[in-house]
């Protein structure tokens, strides 16, 4: 046989006796025999020793022969694969392996156990073979159930003698069951015209609503009977079987149908992949919620709810800039949290040397004398991909005109999936536990959360919680250790979001680009509008005027073309209607402000935004009045901001009477105009010297004039009162018919003189 090859003896195997074709049709192992058939379909039962023996036997090449399927490879086991149950049944029957092999359960006489060795495994009176005999004379002797459990009723000799060669975790493994760690080898019952009809309901599925495992369950009996109606009903899989081969082939089915589809017309569009961030700014991830702390506004003192907005970096995690507001932020608030993304923040009042800048690559003393003040640790650069939601802040065409100008890459999310910028979102709940839980005023998560009373509790102003924010980010959150969020390039290394920072620094450089102060006016609403001569631009239904606006130069239209041809651009800063800005366009770094017309010559009013200017022509417009100076249009707006506090309402007893959403309002008008002032370059241009002060005390000025106004209109009234000439009440129809008869015409001289009398008829 070692001439003609090895013969496998296999069903299907064409073999040639004598010249004459053969084809083997079973084997029966268990009899040592097989079966032959010919051409012809003639069958012989011959011998193994019969065939092998055969003077004349060939072996014919297999036509159009299926090959063998490949056994499916696996890795190799290893002991986490184990339960911790099985494990501990495993290292018991391991320990009585190395009992019988050294005498210790442990495996050495360092490790000995109380009571060892026992006098039938001491090695030093017993040999090997003696201490597994009686391993095994043990093992046979145990109790039923407990050597069934231990897995020791088949513990032999020889079984002692084959372990003896392992140790460690194969010797584990060795000891543990087969059966806890076979491989998988799939379900019988799902034939191929099962798995096609099972694909067919998962693609079903896809565009139905949420379908349950009851109905998926029957949408496979429907397809199998309407398909294949010859394949038996009872061989169709149950449905926990099916619920079982659905989560192994499709995985959990807790995604909802209408982020599935979304995800799936991603990864077939192709834009399912990952994006590597590699350095800083490379993707600025933002977003907004309530702050779960109530706050003081310091205009009357009432406990407020605040947002916050935060700007995260991906690659070091580190958060460059915050914004808190009193109300819901705006386009122009994101605009200008990217503009501070991009700015050194200065040092702050009572921050120590530890808190400046710290990092290698670019000293301290550079980095101030380029900003003009000494720079806090805390990274800032150029974003060049930013990520939002789908929130009205962040869709508005104002805001992506101001990322477009500053250089930025939007990159939305997907709509209401968080997964897209889960960074962020887990972020939130982060500095909740570390921060927000320790301050008074905090609400918790949710209304079942909140505290007695919050409000009662809440000391803290929008400007000290704006700093202990920022204090706590500086100092604490820039160098708090990272977990999951460390480098990939680093995994056996501690990071810090300033420790990333320094290491791109280091790998890329730093690029010490400060943007121009003329950034503030950039990023501001646009508006295109023509020069009246005489009365200034009109932006939204105000009028605003600049004396440098009377210059021959402005009197004819714009050299501007294309769309807005004609026309001039105006910047309007929505947090603060009182003036807008002009950039000059014989010196594009020069920008004048324009005061509304109906600001008064000297002096400011409380600050409004465009909420109170739209009430203020809403107003206007609602009771038909002509507006033909800018005074009347002034009366209209004091009366609109006067109505928070009228006269029986008065500033000193306001906190009592006023109501809060009125308080509330007039506070987040000059909270927003704070912060519009403070974005402000703080030089003013020369062009402006002449203006007023950007951020007069105007509410207090509002209040005095109030005062004024109610003593006037008391001491007028004070004054009628107790006057020594008192009213005569005119006399009744009686008494002037009495004084005349009705006919007689007066004398000449009585009706000249009492013509104009109270008595004077004609």
């Amino acid at each position: 046989m070692a001439a003609r090859g090895f013969l496998q003896i296999a069903r299907g195997r064409r073999i040639e006796l004598n010249g004459v074709e053969w084809t083997i049709e079973d084997v029966q192992g268990q009899f040592g025999r097989l079966i032959l058939v010919d051409a012809d379909g003639r069958a012989e039962t011959r011998s193994f020793r019969w065939l092998i023996n055969h003077a004349d036997l060939r072996l014919l090449p297999t036509v159009e022969e299926p090959r063998r399927p490949s056994p499916v490879r696996v890795q190799p086991k290893t002991v986490a694969d184990l339960t911790d149950d099985q494990l501990e049944r495993a290292r018991l029957r391991a320990a009585h392996v190395l009992e019988a092999e050294t005498g210790f359960r442990e495996g050495h006489p360092a490790r000995a156990l109380p009571g060892e060795p026992r006098p039938a495994y001491d090695p030093d009176r017993t040999t090997l073979t003696q201490r597994r005999y009686a391993k095994a004379a043990e093992t046979r002797a145990m109790h039923g159930p407990e050597a069934v459990r231990l897995g020791l009723h088949h513990l032999s000799y020889r079984t002692l003698e084959r372990l003896s060669a392992l140790s460690g975790d194969s010797l584990l493994l060795a000891c543990a069951d087969g059966r806890w760690t076979r491989r998988l080898s799939g379900h019988r019952s799902v034939t191929e015209e099962v798995r096609e009809a099972i694909f067919a309901v998962k693609a079903e599925c896809g565009d139905r609503a949420r379908l349950g495992l009851a109905a998926r369950h029957r949408l496979l009996h429907q397809y199998m009977r309407e398909r294949f109606p010859a394949f038996p009903t009872k061989k169709i899989p149950s449905r926990w079987t099916l619920g079982t081969v659905w989560k192994e082939w499709f995985g959990s089915d807790g995604a909802q149908p209408r982020y599935r589809r979304t995800a799936q017309a991603a990864a077939e569009a192709g834009v399912s992949g990952r994006v590597v961030v590699h350095r800083p700014g490379q993707v600025l991830v933002l977003d907004s919620t309530p702050m779960p702390v109530k706050l003081r506004e310091t205009v009357f003192g009432d406990a407020v709810t605040s947002t916050l907005t935060l700007a995260l970096d991906l690659y070091t995690h580190g958060l460059p800039a915050f914004r808190l507001m009193l109300q819901s932020d705006t386009s122009v608030d994101i605009a200008m949290l990217l503009r501070d993304v991009m700015l050194p923040l200065p040092m702050r009042d009572g921050w120590g040397d530890d808190m400046e800048w710290p990092y290698a690559g670019v000293p301290a003393d550079v980095i101030a004398e380029f900003a003009g003040h000494r720079v806090a640790a805390l990274p800032f650069f150029a974003p060049e991909t930013v990520t939002t939601d789908h929130g009205g802040p962040y869709k508005n065409h104002d805001l992506v005109e101001a990322e477009r100008e500053i250089g930025c890459r939007i990159l939305p999310a997907r709509v209401l999936r968080q997964t897209d910028k889960f960074a962020v979102e887990r972020q939130f709940l982060t500095i909740q536990t570390m921060l927000f839980e320790h301050l008074l005023g905090f609400t918790g998560g949710n209304v079942a959360d909140r505290g007695a009373d919050p409000e009662r509790d809440a000391s803290l102003t929008l400007a000290q919680a704006e700093h202990i924010i920022a204090t706590w980010i500086v100092q604490i959150w820039q160098n708090r250790k990272l977990g999951e969020y460390a480098p990939s390039w680093a995994p056996g290394e501690d990071h810090s979001p300033n420790t990333l920072f320094a290491a791109a620094m280091e790998q890329g450089g730093f690029d010490l680009d400060f943007p121009e102060p003329s950034i503030y006016y950039k990023v501001l609403r646009k508006h295109h509008v023509k020069i009246h001569p005489r009365r200034g631009v009109k932006i939204l239904g105000l009028w605003y005027h600049h004396p440098i606006l009377d210059e021959p130069r402005f009197l004819h239209p714009s050299a501007r073309g294309g769309r807005h041809a004609g026309k001039w651009v105006i910047r309007s800063d929505r947090r603060d209607r009182r003036q807008v800005f002009f950039q000059d366009p014989a010196d594009h770094e020069t920008w004048h402000i324009l005061r509304w017309r109906g600001l008064p010559p000297e002096g400011e009013i409380p600050a409004f935004s465009d909420k109170t200017a739209d009430a203020l022509l809403t107003h206007v417009k609602a009771n038909n009045i002509r507006i033909r100076s800018e005074t009347e249009l002034m009366e209209s707006l004091m009366e609109i901001l006067g109505s928070v506090t009228p006269v029986d309402q008065w500033p000193s007893q306001a906190k009592k009477k006023a109501g809060k959403k009125q308080r509330i309002a007039q506070a987040r008008e000059i909270t927003r105009a704070q912060a519009a002032a403070a974005d402000r370059p703080a030089e003013p241009t020369p062009a402006d010297e002449s203006a007023p002060a950007e951020l007069p005390a105007a509410w207090a000025e509002h209040a005095r004039t109030i005062d004024r106004a109610v003593d006037t209109d008391r001491r007028r009234r004070r004054e009628e009162a107790l006057s020594d000439t008192r009213p005569v009440a005119p006399p009744t129809l009686h008494e002037a018919l009495s004084r005349r008869p009705m006919f007689q015409l007066p004398p000449r001289e009585a009706s000249e003189s009492d013509s104009t009398g109270p008595e004077g008829d004609e």
